[in-house]
């Protein structure tokens, strides 16, 4: 008898508790990618949208002329929400407020020309002039700039990194700071900023990096508010798009159409709307949503070379194009 293939109980006990501990540690894991697909099939798909006019009968967009802004604007008067709309070009805002009005005759909508790159203190008394004694439940941060062309952090003007920094930063937060007081008192409201991938899905953002830096103030700003308010009632979220379909990813990254991971505005604000109220951070779009998950499993230092390899080319031909 070879004695060598029979299984001896001592060895066999000291197996046995690694073998249910790795198998408990797989079972868990597996529970656990489960439980979030599940989360993300009903958060993208299933669960019910909330009727935006229980926050309140009007709402306030800026950068509402263009791409996302103009969608947010035409979906919130569909879901029943009058508008304050706010850009800087006057004559766009005044054809902006027409087409709505004519699609929607029970939709009341005032405009406000401001330029945040000017003085972002005067737009929002600007602003609170033409809001006051109005009940304003909803807000959308959705102005925003970037730089003309990918650039080194040195190269970029000083103007225009100044102007990044004031319509990002000073001019969202001092819009959100003019609108929460009212939604304190009255207890309900949502607001609702628009951040970047290019300042969370991403580690870095390389030839843009000011921009992406104003993103990222975004989305620390939103997730802290949605802490020091949820008990007064407001919801502050912070939205993360990927590549839209829009004027400004069209000068900055060359998309001049959509796709399936590019949708149009409206697509991606059909989806970003069913997503007010609920999470602080979400990515609304649910091909963005897969990116970013596929961007997970990715080691930093691949999307760092991977980021500067595109932010190059595109700083090269800026540079071949322009006279």
């Amino acid at each position: 008898m070879n004695l060598a293939c029979i299984d001896h109980p001592l060895e066999n006990q000291a197996r046995d508790p690694w073998i249910c501990v790795l198998s408990s540690l797989g079972f868990i894991l597996l529970l656990k990618h489960t439980l979030s697909f599940l989360r993300w099939v009903h958060s993208s798909f299933l669960r019910t949208p909330k009727d935006l006019v229980e926050y309140g009968p009007w709402a306030l967009v800026t950068g509402c002329t263009d791409g996302i802004g103009k969608a947010f604007a035409f979906n919130l008067a569909q879901r029943g929400l009058n508008l304050i709309l706010v850009s800087r070009n006057h004559e766009k805002l005044k054809t902006v407020s027409t087409e709505i009005e004519t699609s929607f005759p029970s939709i009341e909508t005032r405009i406000v020309a401001v330029d945040f790159s000017k003085d972002p203190s005067s737009c929002v008394r600007s602003i609170e002039e033409v809001i006051r004694g109005l009940d304003i439940g909803v807000l959308i941060n959705n102005v925003g700039v970037s730089y003309p062309g990918a650039c080194f952090f040195h190269e970029v003007d000083e103007p225009v990194w100044r102007e990044i920094v004031r319509v990002n930063v000073e001019g969202t937060a001092m819009v959100t700071r003019t609108v929460v007081p009212g939604m304190v008192l009255r207890r309900r409201g949502a607001v609702v900023s628009v951040g970047s991938g290019a300042a969370i899905v991403v580690p870095s953002h390389p030839l843009f990096a000011i921009y992406a830096a104003t993103k990222a103030f975004i989305d620390q700003l939103s997730r802290s508010l949605h802490v020091e308010y949820k008990l007064h009632g407001v919801d502050f979220q912070c939205q993360v798009p990927l590549y839209v379909a829009t004027r400004m990813a069209s000068k900055v990254a060359s998309i001049e159409s959509k796709s399936m991971f590019v949708p149009s505005p409206d697509e991606y604000v059909r989806a970003a709307i069913n997503h007010i109220g609920y999470e602080p951070r979400c990515t609304p779009y649910w091909a963005h949503s897969l990116q970013w998950c596929f961007a997970r499993f990715v080691p930093n230092r691949v999307l760092d070379a991977w980021r500067l390899s595109i932010g190059l080319k595109r700083r090269e031909k800026n540079i071949n194009t322009s006279p």
